[in-house]
This record gives structure tokens, sequence and C-alpha cells, in this order.
């Protein structure tokens, strides 16, 4: 693992606990979006921010105005429940040591996260002393599992895909760098099995992000 440059870390479930409880969230928005019309079985389908983004849309349809509110809305309650889950979050066990180590070995650290910024600094206050690229959803366009959001940290961190490597909790972070080229370790400290995270692709499965630390020197 001495070959990779830089490391791309996704945030909650991988460095901090995951305490965010994406059901309620997710019932949450699916509650809100009825109040405006919009009933699917097919949103539970999606992801948070993508079911945000499908209602818009239709809403939008009929009422732009409208949609521009549900919008606000709907990105108002998540971050409330966001905030309220970061009160009750620390760091995980190992974290600092990992993300000091890496950064005193020459190598890049990036963190890209679906969660919003003000979570993230709740929690860890220091963090962009601890890495070099920090990009919450507010600091991009396009979220995980979107490519461009590892793409771009990446041209920041002036690292070729191939001398990378993602770290995450969550099949949709292994999936993610499977899809952009990078080298994929999934740890075991969020919601995800195993055998899941295997499945997604991953190159290597390590029971915390510490863990890195016993593979490079």
């Amino acid at each position: 693992m001495n070959m990779f440059k830089a490391f791309v870390f996704d945030f909650d479930g991988t460095l901090a606990e995951l305490n965010i409880d994406f059901t309620f969230m997710k019932e949450s928005i699916i509650s809100l979006a009825k109040g405006y019309g919009v009933a699917h079985e097919s949103l539970g389908n999606l992801l948070i921010l993508e079911l945000i983004d499908a209602v818009r849309e239709e809403i939008s349809r009929e009422a732009p105005s409208r949609s521009a509110v549900f919008y606000r809305e709907a990105h108002h309650l998540i971050e409330e429940i966001e905030l309220e889950a970061a009160r009750r979050s620390v760091l995980l066990s190992g974290t600092l040591s990992l993300l000091s180590t890496l950064k005193k070995q020459g190598r890049s650290i990036g963190i890209i996260t679906r969660n919003c910024h003000a979570a993230l600094t709740l929690v860890f206050p220091q963090i962009e002393d601890y890495c070099d690229v920090l990009l919450s959803r507010d600091h991009t366009e396009k979220v995980k599992p979107h490519p461009d959001h590892l793409l771009r940290t990446l041209r920041l961190l002036d690292t070729a895909p191939d001398r990378a490597v993602m770290v995450g909790d969550h099949p949709l972070d292994i999936g993610l760098g499977r899809k952009v080229g990078t080298y994929t370790i999934g740890v075991l400290t969020g919601n995800s099995s195993a055998d899941a995270l295997a499945a997604s692709g991953a190159h290597r499965v390590l029971n915390c992000a510490v863990d890195i630390l016993d593979f490079i020197s």
C-alpha cells in the first residue's frame, strides 16, 4: 500500500461515529413531498438527496416557485437531522492518529461526504487542519455516488486515480472508487457487513480505518 500517494475518506461511519437515522430522514422527506402532492412508492428507492431533486423536478413542472420552497424546506429538514446527529457523534478511535501519520508520511488526504459542512465541523472542528481537500455536499455540485465528487477531489490533490485509495464504510463508497479507478478499502465501523463491502468490489476490508497504518510504512 506504500505506492499510494493519496487517501480519500468518507466521513460518517469511516472517520466518525455514524449516528444519522437515514430511515427517519427519508420518511420525513417523503412525508414533506406528500404535502406538495407528490407521492410515489418509487421515491423510497432513491437516495435522500436524489429523492429531493426528483420531487423538486416534479413540482417544478406545475409550479416552479413551489419547487424552490420545497427544496429549501427539504434541505433545512435534513440539515437539522444531521446537526442533531453530529451533536451526539465523536471521531472514531484512531482517526487523529491515522490522519496525522499519513500527513507526516507526505501523503495527501481528502475527505468527501454527502453530509453538510456544518455537521462535519461540529464533530471535528479542526477537520481542515487534518486534510488537504474537504468536499462536503455544500462544496460540490455533484455528490457521490456521482464520480465527479471523487474525481474533483483527486484533481485538487493532483493525484491520478491509480495512485489513490478510496476508504469508506458503505458499498456506495466502494462502487465510487471502483468506477473512478482507485484502490478501495471498506471499513466495518458503519452499517455495512464485510460481505456487502466485498460484494461491492472492495480490494480490502478492514475493521476500522486506522488499521490502514498496519499496511504502510
